[in-house]
């Protein structure tokens, strides 16, 4: 994806690609376009899921380093 994109807005995209595929509204012929940018969805939102764990472990480490020092 070329552009950043809020992971709100890949869960819902995520969705409708989804659901698109499991009522059958998606031709063949872009069938596989749609699984390759419902996996590159699924990259997106680990990748920032992963971010966010990092940064909230980084502030619970530095929170517990200043409270351990107070």
């Amino acid at each position: 994806m070329s552009k950043e994109v809020k992971y709100r807005e890949a869960v819902k995209k995520l969705d409708e690609l989804i659901s698109q595929i499991e009522n059958d509204d998606v031709d063949v012929d872009e069938l596989a376009l749609q699984v390759k940018e419902a996996v590159e969805l699924i990259r997106t939102c680990k990748a920032k899921i992963d971010k966010a764990e990092l940064e909230i472990k980084q502030v619970v480490e530095d929170f517990a380093k200043e409270h351990k020092e107070n």
